[in-house]
Order: structure tokens, then sequence, then C-alpha cells
């Protein structure tokens, strides 16, 4: 079996990962990923970085803010590659984020022919541009204009 690559150029890890050079570069200038410079100024990334862009992949899929993902990523150690049970930490960190969207998401759902029906868009009424009429305690009137 031939030894596998102590790292990894950026064009080795775009099509390991199924990401665009440019997608790496800016998870890069964001800080979700690092790369070493070669001698000749090359980019070579640690192979545990297929693991980190991975994970990147699925929370953009699901809609999470690449600066929560950065959050959950500072959490682990830089040296080596996500664990399953660091996974399931992050994981269980954005289930809850998760649900909350995915209710919403019902919600507009099954509301919707009467949403678009309705017109109102009411501060005090609408269960979806007020839920639990947060509005009201910002105050009377136009408040999402102030």
């Amino acid at each position: 079996m031939a030894k596998l690559p102590e790292t990894l150029s950026v064009g080795q890890v775009a099509e390991r990962s199924g990401v665009s050079v440019s997608a790496l570069h800016f998870y890069e200038r964001k800080g979700l990923i690092s790369a070493k410079r070669s001698a000749g100024n090359q980019r070579r990334y640690e192979r545990a970085v297929l693991r980190r862009v991975a994970i990147i992949r699925v929370a953009t899929e699901l809609g999470i803010p690449l600066s929560e993902v950065k959050a959950a990523f500072a959490s682990l150690p830089r040296d080596r590659t996500p664990t399953a049970p660091d996974s399931a930490r992050i994981a269980s960190a954005w289930r809850a984020t998760l649900h909350q969207r995915s209710a919403r998401t019902v919600l507009l759902r099954d509301r919707l022919a009467g949403c678009i029906g309705c017109g109102c868009l009411s501060v005090t009424d609408c269960p979806l541009a007020n839920p639990e009429d947060i509005a009201a305690e910002v105050g009377t009137g136009a408040v999402a204009l102030r």
C-alpha cells in the first residue's frame, strides 16, 4: 500500500473535498482552515483539513453561519482530525438552533396560504412577522423601521 502524503496541496484538498479552490481560500481568509507554506510558497494543508471542510459543507447546507462554524472549530484541537465525539459535541450545540429553524419553517409552510391572502403584516397579531409578540417590547407602531 502506498504511503499517504503528510500534507495536501490546495488542488488535492479541492478534489478530495468537492469544494472549489476559491472556496478553500475563502475559508482560510475567514479563519476556518489553515495552511502552511512550502519552500516554494505553496499552500500545504494537513490531512485533518478534509474533515473540517466536510463539517463546513454540512453546516452551510443546514444554514449554519460560518461565524458559528468558526466558534465550533475554536473548541477543537488544531493538531488532529476532529473525532466522532468532537462532531457529536458540535452537532449537539447546533441541534437547538436547527430545531427552532425547522419549527419556524413548518409554521410558515402551514400558514403560507393564509399569510399570502391576509396581507395584514400586523406587528401585533402575525405569528410569522412577530413570533411571541417580541416587537411589543420595543413599542408601538412600525418598530422595525426605527
